[in-house]
């Protein structure tokens, strides 16, 4: 992959990051409204306080989701890397099995030719 399109990609990732970030803040948001909704009895300073406790709460969660998602993901490709090497390996080995096997069977028919 070039230099260009890798950086491209990484923009990518950071703008879909970024807005996915933000849809999370606007649910967020709008669960804090409906949440505080049928407390009527609350100031409007009390509201918005709720509110913003609300949404900070609900942001450090999905936060630590995300880490813990982030985190499962680079487990399992360190996984996934190690499985691939040791089957690559295999693959060699049985490659290069067959291949001996082959190059001793034409060993043989030569021999048993002359």
């Amino acid at each position: 992959m070039s230099r260009q399109r890798a950086e491209g990609v990484r923009l990518g990732n950071e703008v879909e990051g970024y807005l996915l970030w933000q849809a999370t803040v606007a649910v967020a948001e709008q669960r804090a409204r409906e949440f505080v909704t049928p407390l009527d009895w609350l100031t409007t300073a009390q509201r918005t306080e709720v509110e913003q406790a609300y949404v900070a709460d609900s942001l450090r969660r999905a936060q630590q989701d995300l880490e813990r998602i982030a985190a499962r993901c680079r487990s399992l490709r360190g996984e996934y890397e190690e499985r691939y090497r040791t089957l690559r390996a295999r693959c060699l080995a049985g490659t290069l099995a067959v291949g001996a096997c082959l190059v001793a069977v034409a060993a043989a028919s030569v021999s048993l030719g002359r």
